[in-house]
C-alpha cells in the first residue's frame, strides 16, 4: 500500500540541547511530519565552554539519537552562541530548499545566520518561529522604542509563532504579532525522564545522597540547581537561607548544585555555616536524583534574561515544590501559590525570608 508523502519541517537550532533533543526525537516517533534539523553553530558544538558554569559541558544523555540532523557550514570567525555574528551560515538557506521542505521552524532570530535565512525563506516556505523573550526586564526610555522598532521588523518575516507562556504571548503581542498568529506550545521538559520508577530507584539514590552529606530525615533542605552567576542570584538565596536561621530555631540547610562565577564568593560567604553545602556540576543524568535530595527548590533569579526557568519544570517533574522570583518567566504559569510553590518579587529579601518561613 502507497505511504502517504509526509510534510518536511526543516528545523534551525543552534546546537543540540538537552530541552530539545527529546521534542525532535517525539516527533520523529510520532511520525506525523518528516523533520531534519540544521545545528547552526556546526560540529564544533558538540563540546562548548559555558561561560555561566566556567567549564567545557558536555551532557551525558543521547542528543543525536532519533531523529535527523546536520550540521550546518558556519563560517563565523569567532563561532558561538554568545554574540550575534557567532553564527554565519551563508549557505543554510539553499540547503532547506535543497532538502524540499515545506516548511521551516526556527529557534531564535538573534544570530546573523538564523535572522539571514528568515529573510531569504519568507514567502517561499512558512516560517514557523520558537522563542522564550518577555518584557520583565524592560525598562522605559529612547533604547525600549528603538527595540520595539527593530522587533516589529524581525516578527515580519515570521508567519506564525509557538508562544511558550503568558510571558512570551505579551512580548509577541508587543512586537507586532497577531492573535490570529500565535500558538500556545508550552515549555516543556522530558516529563518521563525525571519521573521515578521501580527499576530507577531515584528517590532511594536521593535518600543515600542525602546521608552522605550528613542530612537527617528530620532536616528541611533547599536546594538550588543552576550555575552560579549574577543572573540567577544565588547569593540572595544565601543571604535569605542565613538570615531565616538567625531568627528560627529550626533551620533550612541550603544545598547548592552547580558551578560559575559566583562560586568562590558563595563558599567564603556561607564559610563556618554547617547549614550551607556545595555539590558542584552534576550532569543530566544524575538531575532526576539531585532535585530529590532537596525538599524543597529555588530559583531566586534577578535577571536579565530569565526569560523562563526549565529548572522549575524539573524539579515539578521530580515531585518537588518550588520558589521563584517574579523576573522568573515561567512562574505565572507554573506556580499556584500556596499549593505546588511560591513566589516573591525579584531581588526582595524580605519577601524570601518571608517564603522561607511559610514553607518550613
Amino acid at each position: 500500500m502507497h505511504q502517504p508523502k509526509l510534510p518536511k519541517l526543516a528545523i534551525v537550532s543552534t546546537h543540540p540541547i538537552q530541552y530539545l533533543a527529546p521534542l525532535f526525537q517525539l516527533m520523529e516517533e510520532r511520525g506525523k511530519v518528516a523533520i531534519k534539523v540544521f545545528y547552526s553553530w556546526g560540529k564544533d558544538s558538540m563540546k562548548k565552554f559555558d561561560k555561566g558554569f566556567g567549564k567545557t559541558i558536555e551532557w551525558d544523555i543521547p542528543l543525536l539519537q532519533g531523529y535527523t540532523y546536520e550540521f550546518a557550514e558556519n563560517q563565523s570567525k569567532a563561532p558561538g552562541t554568545h554574540h550575534y555574528k557567532g553564527i554565519q551560515t551563508p549557505k543554510l538557506a539553499q540547503q532547506i530548499l535543497d532538502w524540499q521542505a515545506d516548511a521551516l521552524l526556527i529557534f531564535g532570530w538573534n544570530y546573523q545566520g538564523h535572522l539571514q535565512v528568515m529573510r531569504q525563506l519568507h514567502g517561499k516556505i512558512p516560517i514557523l518561529f520558537r522563542g522564550d523573550s518577555t518584557l520583565l526586564d524592560e525598562r522605559p526610555g529612547m533604547r525600549r522604542l528603538l527595540r520595539r522598532v527593530f522587533l516589529r521588523w524581525v516578527y515580519r518575516f515570521v508567519d506564525k509563532a509557538f508562544y511558550v507562556g503568558q510571558n512570551n504571548r505579551k512580548y509577541l503581542l508587543a512586537h507586532g504579532m497577531t492573535e490570529q498568529q500565535l500558538i500556545f506550545a508550552p515549555h516543556a521538559i522530558d516529563n518521563a525522564r525525571f519521573a521515578d520508577a521501580p527499576e530507577k530507584n531515584y528517590q532511594e539514590q536521593a535518600e543515600a545522597w542525602r546521608r552522605e552529606l550528613g542530612y537527617s530525615s528530620s532536616d528541611k533542605v533547599l536546594l538550588f540547581a543552576g550555575k552560579l552567576e549574577p543572573k540567577k542570584a544565588p547569593s540572595l538565596l544565601l543571604q535569605a537561607v542565613q538570615t531565616h536561621n538567625r531568627q528560627h530555631a529550626e533551620p533550612w540547610k541550603l544545598l547548592f548544585i552547580g558551578n560559575g562565577v559566583l562560586e568562590a564568593q558563595l563558599q567564603e560567604t556561607a564559610q563556618g555555616d554547617p547549614h550551607i553545602q556545595f555539590a558542584g556540576f552534576q550532569n543530566q543524568s544524575r538531575m532526576p536524583v539531585a532535585y530529590r535530595v532537596g525538599d524543597l527548590f529555588c530559583l531566586p533569579s534577578n535577571g536579565p534574561g530569565e526569560t523562563w526557568g526549565l529548572a522549575i519544570n524539573e524539579a515539578m517533574a521530580s515531585g518537588r515544590p518550588v520558589i521563584a522570583s517574579s523576573k522568573t518567566g515561567c512562574a505565572i504559569d507554573l506556580i499556584q501559590p500556596d499549593s505546588n510553590g511560591y513566589y516573591f518579587e525579584a531581588g526582595s529579601l524580605q519577601e524570601l525570608v518571608q517564603v522561607l518561613e511559610k514553607a518550613r
